[in-house]
């Protein structure tokens, strides 16, 4: 099932003004390689700079616009944002390939942040004043200047828009450059919520290697806000030293799940949560359950009943069909990546098991599609079980005690978020001796999202945190005016 559509055509924002470029990126349907979904631009560096001064001259102006003007800027774009949906929905289903149900939930946790940023502003923002015996000492919460948000494929619209909301309503000014993987309807949300800001409050470009590089160095930028791989970051670090940069990381993430003996393995409704934690969004999701493990005790009828939950929920096919679940991986070289793991687990003398099933069997040569994975048998060690897969394979592996699968989890070198799943008194006495951003009891991934309280990882897997008072604070320089009582200190001579 495919839904023929004429391509979408997106340009880039800058100064207030779309910009036209002589060159542009063809975003293909990931579900019909053939079908073109929209067209979007490749900008230059000069482009890039033009940007970051559109961004920059805004700033000195926009900084000391009043916070309850800057939210009610944002509330209408959020309502535009909302009456858009059924076409903005559609067409992130057609270029990036996941299901409509898939896009819709996506949209809602940007709303559903936007809202809470909004909702929260005012008390987030508003300075405090502290008087006590030395004097009195007045605390703001500054803008930083111009941000670069560099964002992923995989959640184009609330990787964006986690940036954005915050940014925006704390007096920063913005230049966004979504992946070439899913530039469209990204791109769209940006127009509309550019719309309703002064002209160069929100600029958006597209682009290679140079544009990223221009916002990731340029003087005139200062915090950076990435979603994306720990390689690149480890570029964009460099990059930013020569002016040291405030920045924002949310990056990779190997995330276990780890089933303790209390765990029920007759839970059918657990067992599905887990599952979707491995599965949704074909397992292109950062804070996806990448590795189970799972207590030597109960694993072979953990096995049995995960292979019945699995083949009950995942349906795969094209996005627009109501019945699937599982569309096509975004793009042809993670397809080449998740492939290559499954076969060096099956090299090694893994069990790889077919999970699901496909329902529209006349597209699945026609796209990226990749039935769901299995792998049994692996050694702890498994590039499949240490390296992020960031698609639909997951390996599960039996543990013996509390002590081993702690260290399994603790050895990553990754540590966005993870998963306990048993008995709460249980589960919660391992979650606390976890080495993560997050961890989640009896769910996992973004079932277990709360966008009130603060998301990141620790060691490689990001610097700083996103939603939450923390992700809005994160926009901010703290100023502190102290106003001393006693001008003159007794203990410094004259």
């Amino acid at each position: 099932m495919t839904v023929a559509t004429e391509p979408i055509v997106v340009h880039s924002i800058i100064g207030g003004k779309q910009v036209l470029t002589e060159k542009r990126y063809t975003r293909e349907n990931p579900a019909n390689l053939k079908e073109v979904a929209g067209y979007a631009p490749v900008n230059t560096k000069e482009e890039a700079i033009e940007a970051i001064e559109a961004a920059y001259h805004a700033f000195g102006t926009w900084k000391w616009v009043p916070v309850e003007e800057r939210i009610e800027r944002m509330r209408r774009a959020i309502a535009k944002v909302k009456a858009a949906m059924p076409e903005l929905t559609r067409l992130l289903s057609l270029e990036h390939g996941k299901p409509l149900y898939d896009a819709e939930g996506e949209f809602a946790v940007s709303l559903m942040w936007m809202e809470f940023a909004c909702d929260n502003a005012k008390e987030v923002l508003q300075e405090e004043v502290k008087e006590h015996e030395k004097g009195k000492t007045i605390i703001t919460h500054d803008p930083i200047g111009v941000v670069s948000a560099i964002t992923p494929w995989n959640y184009p619209i609330s990787l964006s828009t986690i940036k954005i909301a915050p940014a925006l309503l704390a007096g920063n000014t913005m230049v966004l450059k979504p992946s070439p993987f899913a530039p469209l309807a990204v791109s769209k949300v940006v127009e509309i919520i550019s719309s309703e800001f002064p002209p160069g409050v929100l600029n958006l470009v597209h682009g290679e290697a140079d544009v990223g590089v221009e916002l990731t160095s340029n003087p005139k930028v200062a915090k950076i806000a990435f979603t994306g791989g720990t390689k690149t970051a480890k570029s964009i670090m460099k990059a930013a030293s020569e002016t040291i940069k405030k920045m924002t990381l949310e990056l990779g993430g190997n995330d276990a799940a780890i089933i303790l003996k209390s765990f029920d393995v007759n839970d059918e409704r657990a067992m599905r949560r887990l599952v979707i934690s491995n599965f949704l969004t074909a397992g292109q999701i950062c804070m996806i359950a990448k590795r189970v493990y799972v207590h030597r005790s109960i694993y072979e009828a953990f096995v049995t009943k995960y292979i019945d939950a699995a083949n009950k929920w995942i349906r795969v096919g094209s996005p627009f069909n109501p019945n699937v679940t599982i569309g096509p991986v975004n793009n042809a070289g993670q397809v080449k990546y998740v492939q290559s793991l499954i076969d060096d687990a099956k090299s090694r003398g893994a069990e790889v098991i077919k999970l699901g099933k496909v329902i529209d069997p006349d597209i699945n040569d026609q796209g990226n599609f990749m039935q769901p994975t299995l792998v049994l048998g692996c050694d702890y060690n498994d590039p499949i079980v240490v390296e992020e897969q960031f698609g639909p394979t997951v390996p599960i592996l039996p543990f013996d005690d509390e002590e081993q699968v702690i260290a399994l989890h603790n050895e990553s070198i990754y540590g966005l978020t993870s998963s306990v799943w048993g008995k709460e008194e249980d589960a919660v006495r391992i979650a606390r001796r976890i080495e993560a951003g997050t961890t989640m009891i009896n769910t996992a991934a973004v079932q277990g999202l709360d966008v009130r309280f603060p998301f990141g990882g620790v060691k490689q897997s990001g610097v700083g945190r996103e939603y939450g008072v923390e992700g809005m604070l994160t926009y901010t320089e703290t100023h502190v005016i102290n106003i001393p009582t006693m001008l003159e200190l007794p203990y410094i001579p004259e």
